[in-house]
């Protein structure tokens, strides 16, 4: 066996570095986080897709939340996303009748993530968006998204954000219609076709 003298400097290898976790599966997961819009609502949209690396491939463990306005366009104030028994601390679910416009979802082992919601409303002089905040490994921040529904070709040039993008980076922030309410939007964390991301300062 050979030894090695770690007093020395020179003989001291650096430790590779890397994220702690991710450890989604402890508590910020719950039943039905993906079911955002009340149980049967006529307004209702599923919006589905993939978290992708920088090498297009799906990630089996990333984490999402998402949070939308209403269809009138107001940020939704009811409380209920996460409702809990007050003797036991069990987890209830939602109550199917409130939106709170707001959901957590992971990726299954495919990559693929959905939320059933209610198509929002514009806000001021921006289309109509869901906020998103992407968790995954390899991320030592979370990462802030909007994913933009299409439909209203003239709100989606109009937008204050998007109009500041080129075409092809607009693009990774207009999910893709599929027909019968279902709406397609890949998240690309880094590479050809990033998405584009937001900072809030």
């Amino acid at each position: 066996m050979t030894k090695i003298d770690t007093s020395r400097p020179e003989n001291v290898l650096p430790t590779p570095s890397h994220t702690v976790g991710p450890f989604y599966g402890y508590a910020l997961p719950f039943r039905g986080g993906e079911e955002i819009a009340p149980v049967g609502h006529p307004d209702t949209v599923t919006v589905h897709g993939y978290v992708l690396d920088g090498e297009g491939k799906p990630l089996p463990d990333a984490f999402l939340e998402l949070w939308g306005a209403d269809p009138d366009g107001n940020v939704p104030t009811a409380d209920g996303s996460i409702r809990r028994d007050p003797a036991t601390g069990g987890y209830l679910g939602r109550n199917g009748v409130e939106f709170t416009g707001w959901g957590r979802v992971q990726t299954d082992a495919d990559g693929h993530w959905y939320a059933r919601t209610l198509r929002p409303g514009a806000r001021g002089r921006s289309a109509p968006y869901i906020s998103v905040c992407v968790f995954a490994r390899g991320l030592l921040v979370h990462l802030f998204t909007r994913i933009y529904l299409p439909g209203d070709e003239a709100a989606l040039a109009a937008d204050p954000l998007l109009a500041r993008l080129d075409v092809q980076r607009r693009d990774t922030l207009v999910a893709r219609d599929e027909g019968r309410g279902t709406y397609r939007f890949d998240i690309r964390l880094q590479g050809e076709g990033e998405t584009v991301f937001l900072e809030f300062t």
